[in-house]
């Protein structure tokens, strides 16, 4: 399976359709970020918002969401049953497939980062990214709500925030972005309308007040029904069950003369968590997973797929594009790829603490590079295209066509060899303060980096040839010239750094 994380947004805002539309078009306006869920809820005044990206797409993804909810969202007015703190409440990554804990945390912290600095809004990490073990339960963090936060942000050392201003943000609150399992929001209603009813159930199955470990749970009185609902988020429905949950309420609503009339999910439910309820609801003999249809579907599907060409494999073919330009930037984007993976194997060590902030920016500019140089290798096929279609152009003007379309062609190794003059650049200090075990992998980064801009210097060399204007072409060989040489300085101090570690 594609390499996917999950995020589930939080947003104060129940009761106007257009809001939530306007913050989900944000979230999913770049191809690749794809929307599963919306849910609102009048009473809790409240929207929860599910999609799923590849990693690299999913901070950008979740801050235009909260840039949105920022425009759109006044906490300064906002009534609601649900606790809150801010107009994107909560904000967790879930890793899907192949993603470590670790990969989820490091784009919780790179959120919380961008949100607290651009839109001035006081981020804490709670879950798996929290930065100390009081700060796991969101609960904990979110004491007192946006009203009594607003004073205890300000003065209150240990409810200082982990990024952004110690100040509350008036119109936006502040958020919790953090890494979870995934959860089960999961509601069940009695059949009365006494709230002290739901409270006393609510608390019988409520980790903080001696109930099931990884269940958190209120009770709210639900007006427009005219009944209570005990609202939960069963943290781990592998370790606590949906159906242990539903039992237990049933069983402490029975107590007080009333019953569990109905009960409801909210947003998505892992297949799993469903089958357990039907194995044990059903009392199944021998069941699996294994035996739901539509899984056996989805296996057949997966393994009946053809397989998607990859990008060596158009090389290999025999079309002329991608070339020897696309080749020398995807280099350059595996040099900018190694570098980051260093970084990422240092930082958060204690041995190396000292250095933990100069990795983390230059382990965010070399993940900035690898998208820019792997753009880059469409662009050299692109540029390429162009120089054909300007060949075979029926036209008086096809010479005029066809120099714009080959200094084009010869612009982008240009840019290929810049971007990978600052990859060497970043390399070199990876390979001085990186991990140590590492260092052979900084080592590639730099040839890496090298052979791109090597590759690049051929490429624009090459383009230059047939072109007329000399003043352009005079240009584009001193540039590539200079670029070359430092590039072949900064490679080689890499590589002496590298030897005198091995």
């Amino acid at each position: 399976m594609a390499k996917l994380v999950e995020c589930v947004p939080n947003f104060s805002e129940g009761r106007r359709p257009e809001v939530l539309d306007a913050i989900c078009d944000a979230i999913t306006a770049e191809d690749g970020v794809v929307l599963l869920d919306k849910e609102m809820d009048h009473d809790h005044n409240r929207a929860v918002v599910t999609f799923v990206c590849h990693p690299s797409l999913a901070v950008e993804a979740a801050y235009r969401g909260y840039q949105k909810a920022a425009e759109l969202i006044d906490m300064q007015t906002h009534k609601g049953e649900h606790p809150r703190m801010g107009a994107c409440d909560v904000c967790p990554f879930i890793p899907i497939s192949d993603m470590t804990i670790e990969d989820a945390i490091e784009l919780a912290n790179q959120l919380g980062k961008k949100v607290g600095e651009e839109l001035q809004i006081p981020v804490f990490l709670y879950e798996d990214a929290a930065s100390s073990p009081k700060r796991r339960n969101l609960a904990k963090v979110r004491k007192g709500e946006y009203e009594g936060m607003t004073e205890a942000i300000e003065k209150d050392p240990a409810r200082k925030p982990d990024y952004g201003p110690a100040k509350m943000n008036l119109k936006s609150g502040a958020t919790a972005i953090g890494v979870r399992f995934p959860l089960v929001a999961f509601n069940v209603y009695l059949n009365t309308n006494q709230k002290w009813i739901a409270d006393n159930v609510a608390n019988a199955v409520r980790s903080l007040k001696g109930g099931y470990r990884y269940v958190k749970a209120l009770g709210f009185e639900i007006k427009e029904r005219d009944q209570v609902q005990i609202s939960m988020n069963l943290v781990n429905y592998t370790k606590t069950p949906v159906f242990r949950v539903f039992e237990t309420i049933k069983s402490e609503a029975a107590r007080w003369g009333v019953m569990a009339s109905s009960s409801e999910i909210v947003g998505l439910v892992p297949n799993d968590a469903l089958a357990d309820v039907a194995e044990w609801y059903l009392r199944l003999e021998n069941f699996s997973k294994e035996q739901i249809l539509e899984e056996k579907l989805k296996e057949a599907g997966a393994s009946a797929a053809a397989p998607e060409e990859t990008f060596i494999d158009e090389v290999a073919s025999s079309a002329p594009a991608p070339g020897g330009g696309s080749v020398a930037a995807h280099a350059g984007a595996l040099g900018a790829a190694l570098s980051s993976m260093v970084c990422r194997l240092t930082v958060g060590k204690k041995a190396y603490k000292d250095v933990k902030d100069e990795l983390s920016d230059i382990r965010d500019k070399g993940d900035t590079l690898r998208e820019e140089l792997t753009q880059l290798v469409e662009t050299d096929k692109e540029a390429f295209d162009k120089v054909m279609e300007a060949m075979k152009a029926q036209s008086d003007d096809k010479d005029k066509l066809l120099e714009e379309a080959t200094k084009g062609a010869a612009d982008v190794p240009l840019t290929v060899m810049k971007k990978s003059l600052e990859v060497l650049k970043l390399a070199k200090p990876v390979a001085e303060k990186g991990n140590v075990n590492s260092v052979s992998d900084a080592g590639v980064a730099g040839l890496m980096g090298l052979a791109a801009m090597e590759g690049a210097a051929y490429n624009v060399r090459i383009n230059c040839q047939g072109l007329e204007d000399k003043s352009f072409v005079d240009k584009m060989l001193s540039d590539a010239k200079a670029l070359l040489e430092e590039g072949r300085t900064v490679a080689e101090e890499i590589r002496k750094i590298v030897d005198s570690k091995i």
